[in-house]
């Protein structure tokens, strides 16, 4: 990729995502008085359960003649849209006052499941011109305590209020009349008219910031109070740790470069301690050492990944409700970036004298995507037991297992065959001892557990504020505009995670224990297991998901992205100890 520059790159994913926001076929946005404009109904579901939504028409709604299915882009079926054409006629500048959509006759059948919809807080959503609408289908009287005195009514009378300027539909906004409602408490066979009413209103509002409305609610004022309080905070912490560690470090081994100098120059046959004493031993290969190469080979890929996805969000492509933009980068990069994990993992696997490459190259291919594979399936099952959208049509599965043959698959194996003729060898600054030597007992708190708690926490209390906002926009029904900020917590937590993870090496070595390449491995990742941690605290106390489905979806999906930020930050943390390893033994002489 070097070769030919990021820039086409960027500008190729920027056209990719670019053209994937829900498109109507009034293309061009213009309309003459008495066009159609289009509208589409997209689905249906739980107001708290984000993942678990159906088709629109999936409840007994007026069905128009003529049903139309919109096609969709991949990023827009992997987040459950499924458009088709919605039963109201809204053309451009025709006002209509209380107009019928349609006369039915519920059965018992379908006033128990507009009950059940109605009970459980189903919004609807719609598209009407690219913008999106959202509203709820009925609501639930709980004048009595007791679930039993609980009345349920459907909204039968929506109210669309649309502004325009010029020839162009500018916003939307929808209410449903409160007054005209079906009781539906009885089962019993009831007859409705589903009626709606158009007004148009004339704005001066430009076209280009029509879609402002949305993105405006994350920057309020309060809200970016919070974020750059967040963030002060982080930076003071960070600045304060990162310092003092620094000191520490700085001034001890200031201390222990004068004492060793000063060692060699007197007595020779004295004893030597500390991390020098076990320089024969530091640059030993770790035990699995093709695992250790495809971790840090897939934690390379991880990071690539979202420096991309950073920069398509801060050039402005993930713009609000453009939900599908995200997906469709994430595919696209993934498997784009796959020659970068195949060629990572093998040219080290080769610097540490390794020799079936191939194994390598197939254990660095299935180490992210496995997982990611195997929790796909399981729930991908459930939402078909659901029938809900989040399954994946059989077609899209097809394009995703290609994308993955014909470019991830071709771009891993020549990425690996490019690392395997690099030949580069390792930099060791001492010779390693043929034997190795025995390790110390070491009290309890020098273990891996304990030393991936300590590591982890501090990384960890610099973004849990953000993570909040991430969540809720991701598993609820917030907006998340703030970019620039996000960026700047995550060049924060890669800071600390290095910082911490050379901190916690240099303690383990001067404690004359030499197996530091795992361990600052699993140091630098073990950020991830603490938000896998606040994963479980989000769901039982910040949201109100329930049901099996949306239970498994968020905690299959978050164990997903917690796998991947514990390679990434890994492989950070092992690439920072390599650094600081190499650099305090380079400026000492060993025999």
């Amino acid at each position: 990729m070097g070769r030919f520059g990021a820039v086409p790159f960027i500008a190729l994913l920027v056209l990719l995502c670019g053209s994937v926001p829900v498109r109507s076929d009034g293309s061009d946005h213009r309309y003459k008085d008495g066009d159609p404009v289009p509208l589409y109904a997209n689905k249906v579901g739980p107001f708290h359960n984000p993942s678990e939504t159906y088709r629109y028409f999936d409840l007994p709604f007026c069905v128009p003649d003529d049903v139309k299915e919109k096609k969709e882009a991949l990023g827009e079926v992997l987040n459950g849209d499924r458009l088709v054409s919605a039963p109201y006629k809204l053309d451009f500048l025709q006002e209509k006052d209380s107009s019928s959509v349609c006369q039915k006759k519920l059965s018992k059948e379908d006033v128990a499941r507009f009950r059940a919809a109605v009970d459980k807080d189903y919004y609807f959503q719609m598209y009407y011109d690219d913008l999106p609408i959202w509203g709820f289908i009925g609501k639930v009287d709980k004048e009595g305590k007791d679930p039993s005195d609980f009345k349920y009514y459907l909204y039968k009378h929506i109210h669309f209020d649309i502004f325009y300027n010029k020839d162009r539909v500018i916003e939307i906004n929808v209410r449903t009349d409160p007054n005209a409602l079906v009781d539906l408490t009885e089962d019993k066979e009831v007859d409705v008219e589903f009626l709606y009413t158009v007004k148009w209103k004339e704005t001066t509002t430009p076209f280009e910031n029509r879609m402002d409305k949305y993105s405006q609610s994350s920057s309020l004022p309060h809200h970016l109070e919070i974020h750059w309080f967040s963030i002060i905070n982080s930076c003071v912490t960070v600045l304060l740790l990162t310092g003092f560690l620094a000191t520490i470090l700085m001034r001890v081994l200031k201390n222990d470069f004068v004492k060793y100098a000063h060692d060699e120059e007197s007595a020779e046959d004295q004893e030597e301690t500390g991390w020098k004493y076990i320089h024969g031993d530091v640059f030993r290969y770790p035990k699995h050492k093709s695992l250790f190469a495809a971790c840090l080979g897939s934690g390379t890929q991880l990071f690539t990944l979202t420096v991309f996805i950073f920069i398509l969000a801060l050039v402005g492509v993930f713009y609000p409700y453009n939900r599908g933009a995200l997906f469709t980068a994430l595919v696209v990069i993934y498997a784009l970036t796959s020659g970068i994990a195949g060629y990572v993992a093998t040219s080290f696997y080769c610097q540490l004298e390794g020799t079936n490459w191939v194994r390598n190259l197939l254990l660095t291919g299935c180490l992210f995507c496995g997982p990611l594979f195997l929790t796909f399936c399981f729930l991908n099952t459930v939402a078909i037991a659901y029938t809900a959208t989040a399954a994946l049509p059989f077609g899209t599965i097809v394009v995703i297992v290609l994308i993955w043959t014909l470019v991830t698959s071709p771009l891993l194996v020549l990425g690996g065959i490019a690392g395997k003729n690099s030949k580069a060898e390792f930099q060791a600054p001492v010779r390693t001892t043929k034997y190795p030597r025995e390790i110390p007992p070491l009290p309890w708190y020098r273990g891996t557990i304990p030393q991936m708690a300590m590591a982890g926490f501090l990384p960890f209390s610099a973004i849990y504020i953000e993570l909040y906002y991430i969540f809720a926009s991701v598993w609820g029904h917030r907006i998340y505009t703030i970019y620039s900020i996000l960026f700047i917590v995550f060049i924060i937590l890669l800071i600390v995670t290095a910082f911490i993870t050379v901190a916690l090496t240099y303690f383990q070595l001067a404690a004359e224990d030499h197996e530091w390449w795992w361990r600052s491995f699993l140091c630098g990742g073990s950020t991830g297991l603490f938000i896998y941690a606040y994963c479980l605290y989000y769901y039982y106390a910040r949201s109100d998901m329930s049901g099996f489905m949306q239970t498994s979806f968020f905690f299959g999906y978050m164990a997903c992205v917690c796998y991947g930020f514990f390679l990434m930050l890994g492989a950070i943390g092992f690439r920072a100890a390599l650094l600081f390893v190499r650099h305090i033994y380079r400026s000492i002489k060993c025999e």
